[in-house]
């Protein structure tokens, strides 16, 4: 394993950073928004197919039982 002096390392640090493109505001206040409202969407969704399958298995049931 190469030894790497650590002035070295903490330049290439911050080399590598700069090159990073930080997210507006505006783009990060969006996304946000939008994980928000596909976790909305997906909660009904699934509450919705629990219920179809919740009534399906009781009709089931209570067909044979």
């Amino acid at each position: 394993m190469a030894t790497i002096n650590p002035v070295q390392f903490l330049q290439q640090v911050r080399a590598e950073v700069s090159k990073v493109v930080w997210p507006t505001r505006r783009e990060v206040l969006l996304t946000t928004v939008m994980v928000f409202i596909m976790a909305a969407l997906t909660a009904v969704f699934f509450a919705l197919v629990d219920l179809l399958i919740r009534y399906g298995l009781q009709g089931l049931l209570g067909m044979f039982g």
